[in-house]
């Protein structure tokens, strides 16, 4: 293929998150290093000016001006979100990677958001999302992906959101995901089990009974390669140890806890569902140590490396007749 015949590069928004915290030192840093990706992504920053992504990127897409008042952090953080989700709606721009927020910051401002997923899904008028945190490779070799079934809401509610219907759809967005994003033609699906060892026949709850037995005949018969209950003590280690493509967590930190442990730097959130691509960094704002020179900008570099390999699949898919 000749140079004039390549493919174009794929174009991804990046904002720099609340600009308070260290988004903006990572996002500087990722700029830097993008060019050794593949593929290498076109690369948009929204955010504030007055950071220190200032000059780094070709192309900055301002949304007001930065001047250290923490007040303005979160009224920043939107805005940026706001208008990056819209570039990607209106196909300016092939996915979106977000830099961390600080969801009191986006609270006090008036936004009264968990965090990104939900409000990405709000801004694109869909009901059915899936977070997942995706490690390619992991500190055990290999990779790792870990759907939260339930995301930021408090643990005493879970329950009472837990259902076979929520597990049955996140199972379906994530094999979906894992077939056309991944390329895995018939994802193996594992569900970790809400109660300690999988409830030991009713012992310790009754929620594998109540609520996973129907799920998972309901996603068998469908032709989905589903298994679960399995114990969460066990099931991401079978899982980075390849015997299975994802696995359905009934709540945030038990999925989060064991994902990070294997992973941290080394992954990235995805939102499944939306109507175009968004990935972001496996870490918070980190304020205590913005501006010190010492955030880490590999899953940020991670999260733009996996949206940029996302995008040229979603746009193949597009093409294809």
């Amino acid at each position: 293929m000749s140079h004039a015949d390549a493919p174009a590069p794929p174009v991804l928004a990046v904002t720099l998150g609340d600009p308070a915290g260290i988004g903006p030192e990572v996002a500087a840093a990722a700029l830097r290093q993008a060019g050794a990706l593949d593929p290498a992504p076109e690369l948009v920053v929204v955010g504030p000016t007055g950071t220190v992504a200032d000059g780094t990127a070709t192309r900055f897409d301002a949304v007001g001006h930065w001047d250290g008042d923490a007040g303005q952090a979160g009224t920043l953080a939107y805005r940026a979100i706001e208008r990056a989700a819209r570039m990607a709606l209106d196909g300016l721009v092939d996915g979106i990677v977000t830099g961390p927020i600080d969801k009191a910051a986006l609270n006090a401002a008036g936004h009264a958001w968990p965090g990104h997923t939900e409000l990405l899904a709000a801004l694109s008028g869909v009901t059915d999302v899936s977070m997942m945190m995706c490690a390619e490779t992991t500190l055990l070799g290999g990779p790792l992906r870990v759907v939260l079934a339930t995301t930021h809401v408090p643990l005493a509610a879970v329950p009472g959101l837990l259902s076979a219907d929520l597990l049955i759809r996140q199972s379906r967005i994530a094999a979906a995901a894992l077939r056309d994003a991944w390329g895995i033609a018939a994802p193996r699906i594992a569900l970790c089990a809400f109660n300690p060892h999988a409830s030991d026949g009713g012992l310790f709850g009754d929620e594998e009974a109540r609520v996973y037995a129907p799920a998972l005949a309901a996603l068998r018969q469908e032709g989905l390669d589903v298994d679960g209950p399995l114990p969460a003590d066990t099931v991401f280690l079978r899982a980075a140890q390849g015997a299975f493509d994802a696995v359905i967590a009934p709540y945030h930190d038990v999925g989060m806890a064991a994902f990070k442990t294997v992973s941290f730097g080394r992954g990235a959130n995805v939102t499944l569902g939306l109507p175009f691509v968004r990935t972001s960094p496996d870490h918070g704002t980190a304020r205590d140590i913005a501006g010190r020179g010492q955030a880490d900008a590999s899953s940020m570099i991670t999260a733009i490396g996996l949206a940029a390999r996302l995008a040229v699949r979603q746009r193949a898919r597009s093409v294809t007749p």
